[in-house]
């Protein structure tokens, strides 16, 4: 009779330990930094400051190999633009990604690298504050991808740690104001560090 009443006590644990090596899915919150280049056409030479950026992302494996990812971002920095004519713009703005990407990765005992790309949606919202030069601003939305590697790093069953390089391609963008229209894409470097939950 004890060891029918040990096993059923020990079986919400055993199952929990079974799913979690088996989890399918997980979510991971992380943080990074965004890194633009400098950028020059028609006349305008454009750059941004860096920034810090929250990442929230839900991953679903497909195949031991294969997920699907989803990704949401939300950054600040500003974009500071140069032309022959007006001179000096500057916008403060919000950046949010929305995203989505197929994920390949090995595994080598507790190191999991991977690499990842996809397409991606970026609103940008200039704000209206001290830092912003020209009220006339207006919020945009760019269609582009994101791309990049890392390594997950299993400290758990259910925990890893998460280390990324990522690539956000975009179009520059101009808020509306035909002055500072550079009409290039370019690739903020975004490195980012987090933890992810599988369940």
């Amino acid at each position: 009779m004890k060891k029918i009443l040990l096993l059923f006590a020990l079986l919400p644990i055993l199952t929990a330990a079974g799913f979690a090596q088996d989890s399918r899915q997980d979510v991971s919150v992380s943080v990074g930094g965004i890194f633009p280049i400098f950028i020059s056409a028609n006349d305008v030479l454009q750059t941004g400051t860096n920034g810090l950026q929250g990442l929230a992302s839900y991953r679903y494996m497909l195949t031991p190999r294969s997920a699907a990812e989803l990704n949401f971002g939300y950054s600040q920095n500003a974009q500071k633009y140069v032309t022959s004519i007006d001179c000096c713009w500057r916008a403060h703005d919000r950046m949010l990604e929305f995203s989505g990407a197929y994920v390949f990765n090995l595994n080598f005992k507790n190191w999991n690298p991977f690499i990842e790309a996809g397409p991606s949606l970026f609103v940008l919202q200039p704000l209206d504050d001290a830092s912003t030069t020209y009220q006339g601003f207006k919020q945009e939305s760019e269609i582009g991808f994101v791309y990049g590697g890392g390594v997950a790093y299993e400290i758990s069953p259910s925990f890893d740690l998460r280390l990324e390089y990522r690539g956000l391609v975009m179009k520059s963008p101009d808020f509306g104001f035909s002055s500072v229209k550079v009409n290039r894409f370019y690739n903020i470097s975004n490195p980012v560090f987090g933890i992810a939950y599988h369940f």
